[in-house]
Parts: structure tokens; C-alpha cells; sequence
């Protein structure tokens, strides 16, 4: 599988149909650049079209799964922060429209964006200490990329409590609300990821995919424009005095 300087694919090493997509950015507890979505965009067409792939587990590098967006590297440029939103739209339907199951691995932080990408997928394992959540509101700023997915996960009223109340939350807090599918200790995350894995990889490959391609048509999954429609309402708010004098603020401190 390719691998890119902040994307890594690997293959399981017992089942090779199990492939791991890996966002590889410690340092930055893995946050989201305009570079990394470029690159997860690219990783993820090649899985799309890869029939040997079975099971994707989409996880993250180090102690986080993911921070979010990185805003603080393009805090003086809207138009690249309204870029990344877009990407990161594009980024959530493809995960959503894979013909195979996918799960996300999450220890550490899944925050804004990060916790977009958890819901996103079809199973999410997290342990009970993780830190997740949305407080897009907190900074001025309108989850509306996420807010389709945790509508589908969780109903559109507990994510409206959610999304407006902002702040975060614990993992096994996540579980109790549905964000996630199944809860773990921090020591026993990788191996509850990898029985999840290889059971599902024994699962029909056509019977799955029709059963994803029928799930997403009930939910509305494939409705792109409302997805997209999202990205613009929130690259607009971002844009917004609002969100950059507490972006600002935030950074000070």
C-alpha cells in the first residue's frame, strides 16, 4: 500500500485484508492540515478501488486519534480554513461510501473534526479515558460538516444537545451517548479493534457492500450536497470576526 509522510497504510499482519489507515502526526496530536486531507483523500480513492480490502480501521499515531482541524497553522488565511472544511467533507463522505466495514480505532483525543471522523464510520472502538466531543460552538465556530454524520449516529435530538451545549466529554461518556460502538480499557483497545476486524473480514464481501450501499440509502448517506452545503456554512462562520477573535484569544492564552 502507498504511504505518505502524514498517511500511513499498512496491512493486518495475520489478515491481510484488514488494512489500517493511519494518520501520522503525533506531535500535533494528529490534527488535520490542508496537506494531511489531501493526502487521506488520496489514500483513501486507492483503497476504494482495492477489492483485496476486506476491513478498514482508521486510526491515529501516538497518544490522540485526532485533535481536529489545525487551525492554528492557517489562523491568518479563511480562505485555507474554508478549504480544509470542504476537503474534510469530501473526506467523510468517501469514508461513508466505502463498500467495506469500517472502524475507528480512538485513544487519546477525537475532537471536532476528529470526532466527525469517529461517527463516520460504521464502528468506533474508544476507551473509557479518551477525550471527545464537539466544542466547535465554544470557538465561535458551526460544527455543520459533522453535524449530518452524529445526526445519523445518534438522532437529530440528542446531536442538537450535544453540538449546541459544545465542550467534551470521556470516552466511556461517548460510548453511554452512542458515539461509539464499542468501549475498552486503554490496554485492551488494540486487541478489541482486532477482533472486530477479523470477525468482520469473515463476512460476505457482497452481502456487506449491499447491505452498506441499502443502510446509506435509508439514512441519506448519499446525499453529498447537504455535506457539502455544511463546509460552506461553516467556512463562512469561520471567516467571521466572531470565530477569528476567539480563535485569536485562545492561542493568547
Amino acid at each position: 500500500m502507498s504511504t505518505a509522510s502524514t498517511i500511513r497504510v499498512t496491512r493486518h499482519a495475520v489478515n491481510p485484508a484488514i488494512v489500517t489507515l493511519e494518520i501520522n502526526r503525533p506531535d500535533a496530536r494528529n490534527a488535520l492540515s490542508l496537506a494531511v486531507i489531501s493526502e487521506f483523500e488520496s489514500a483513501l480513492a486507492e483503497i476504494a478501488i482495492d477489492e483485496s480490502i476486506r476491513v478498514l480501521i482508521l486510526a491515529g499515531a501516538g497518544k490522540s486519534f485526532c485533535a481536529g482541524m489545525d487551525l492554528r497553522a492557517v489562523a491568518d488565511d479563511p480562505i485555507v480554513m474554508g478549504n480544509m472544511l470542504r476537503a474534510l467533507g469530501r473526506v467523510t463522505l468517501t469514508i461513508r461510501k466505502l463498500a467495506i466495514p469500517t472502524i475507528a480505532r480512538v485513544q487519546g483525543a477525537a475532537i471536532g473534526g476528529g470526532c466527525g471522523l469517529m461517527v463516520v464510520c460504521d464502528f468506533a472502538v474508544v476507551h473509557d479515558a479518551a477525550k471527545v466531543g464537539y466544542p466547535e460552538v465554544d470557538l465561535g465556530i458551526c460544527p455543520a460538516v459533522v453535524a449530518p454524520w452524529l445526526v445519523k449516529k445518534i438522532g437529530a435530538g440528542p446531536a442538537r444537545a450535544m453540538l449546541l451545549a459544545g465542550g467534551t466529554m470521556s470516552g466511556a461518556e461517548g460510548f453511554a451517548r452512542g458515539l461509539a460502538t464499542h468501549l475498552a480499557t486503554l490496554e485492551e483497545l488494540d486487541a478489541t479493534c482486532d477482533a472486530l476486524a477479523l470477525r468482520l473480514a469473515k463476512g460476505g464481501p457482497n452481502a456487506i457492500a449491499a447491505t452498506k450501499n441499502w443502510l446509506a440509502q435509508l439514512d441519506g448517506s448519499y446525499e453529498d450536497a447537504t455535506i457539502l452545503e455544511a463546509a460552506e456554512i461553516s467556512a463562512h462562520l469561520i471567516a467571521g470576526e466572531e470565530a477569528q477573535a476567539r480563535l485569536r484569544s485562545l492561542w493568547k492564552s
